[in-house]
């Protein structure tokens, strides 16, 4: 399973209302460090498939759900679980810590 490219419409479907807890990549083309972690994402969410899901919001083309959610600066990750915010960090991490975040969310 790759990550899963959501968007202001889709935010709620995928996100909110999900049955597994998610991921959320707040992110954008011109961001090197979010390009830093988009391959360890990639391969998070092959290694937790089933258990959570790695979503990638583009904040250039979907400055709502963003904003809804805070957004500041990027990249910027949620882990929402039951539609809640659990846990949220900024800036870019190596895969080791970006797992370890995610299992001590779970």
């Amino acid at each position: 399973m790759a990550t899963v490219a959501v968007t202001d419409a889709s935010f709620e479907a995928e996100v909110t209302q999900s049955d597994i807890p998610v991921v959320v990549d707040f992110w954008a083309e011109w961001c090197g460090p979010c390009k830093q972690i988009g391959p360890s994402l990639e391969e998070l969410s092959a290694e937790f498939e089933g258990k959570v899901k790695i979503a990638k919001v583009d904040v250039d083309s979907n400055p709502n759900a963003a904003a809804a959610m805070g957004v500041r600066g990027i990249p910027a990750l949620f882990i929402i679980k039951d539609g809640q915010v659990v846990s949220n960090r900024a800036g870019a991490a190596p895969k080791a810590a970006l797992q370890s975040w995610i299992e001590d969310s779970l």
